[in-house]
């Protein structure tokens, strides 16, 4: 089993930064790649950003040159680095991880709320 503790999440006004972090832990034999995703209220939840054990990165195209992801070298933590916030920001963010080799399983964080302010 493994869990996804997620902080950094807030209220911040439009153009600001804030920064998220999730750090794994339990029974991790690898890590594959770790994701954010989030939910605006009234819409579907949608990949935010992606990295994988090799440092690949992806991006929505809505948050590409303002979002940054980051893990450490064991890919146990990442990070999400947003800046210049825009209000369409607004949702809760959840923590992804897809761990293991022959079987794999995939966990969620509980959710941690942005709000940015117009």
């Amino acid at each position: 089993q493994v869990r996804l503790v997620e902080s950094g999440g807030g209220l911040v006004q439009a153009g600001g930064s804030l920064s998220l972090s999730c750090a794994a832990s339990g029974s991790i034999l690898s890590t594959n790649a770790m994701a954010w995703y989030r939910r605006a209220p009234g819409k579907t939840r949608e990949l935010v950003a992606r990295i994988t054990s090799g440092g690949s990165t992806t991006y929505a195209d809505s948050v590409k040159g303002r979002f940054t992801i980051s893990g450490d070298n064991a890919l146990n933590t990442v990070y999400l680095q947003m800046n210049s916030l825009k209000p369409e920001d607004t949702a809760v963010y959840y923590c992804f991880t897809d761990v293991g080799t022959t079987c794999r399983s995939l966990y969620w964080g509980q959710g941690t709320q942005v709000t940015v302010s117009s």
